[in-house]
């Protein structure tokens, strides 16, 4: 069966930076509905429409096309008084937005002088991706996934 419109597709898959570093490979095959559902960054699914099972796309994405470019304005300096525990480089944690009430992740990307900068942006935003998938599986969409227009897993029945 060939990709197309309406059909689930299982893949594995690897991302690589601009360094060719892996940064994040599937353990399970993960599986998106196909034909422009947003399951999936929009280049890799034009690669896989027709491809079948044991077929591999290998496609490099621009920032734009994978997790955009870095936002200035999601970055901030907070003064540590403000955490509800001592921060480190690295940290993430949940706040909502002021604007929008969207829940935002926010990394630490600096700790000095009493003071921490949290940055909002995704950690791959403003970065080459380079994404490497093989198809393991593909079939057509039930009805509920289709009227949901996202894959309903075995074992997890959730929505956004």
């Amino acid at each position: 069966m060939n990709i197309a419109k309406n059909h689930v597709v299982s893949l594995q898959y690897e991302m690589f930076d601009d360094n060719n570093q892996l940064i994040d490979k599937t353990e399970e095959p993960i599986s998106y509905l196909h034909g422009g559902y947003d399951g999936i960054f929009p280049l890799v699914e034009e690669q896989l429409q027709d491809k079948t099972v044991g077929d591999v796309v290998d496609v490099t994405l621009a920032p734009d096309d994978a997790f955009g470019e870095q936002d200035e304005t999601l970055i901030r300096i907070e003064p540590l008084d403000v955490f509800p525990v001592e921060v480190e480089v690295g940290m993430m944690f949940e706040a909502d937005d002021p604007e929008t009430g969207d829940t935002m992740v926010y990394r630490i990307t600096d700790v000095a002088d009493g003071k921490a900068v949290v940055d909002g942006n995704h950690p791959l935003a403003g970065q080459r991706i380079r994404f490497k998938a093989t198809v393991t599986d593909v079939r057509d969409a039930t009805a509920e996934e289709l009227k949901h227009g996202h894959v309903h897993g075995a074992h997890d029945h959730h929505h956004h």
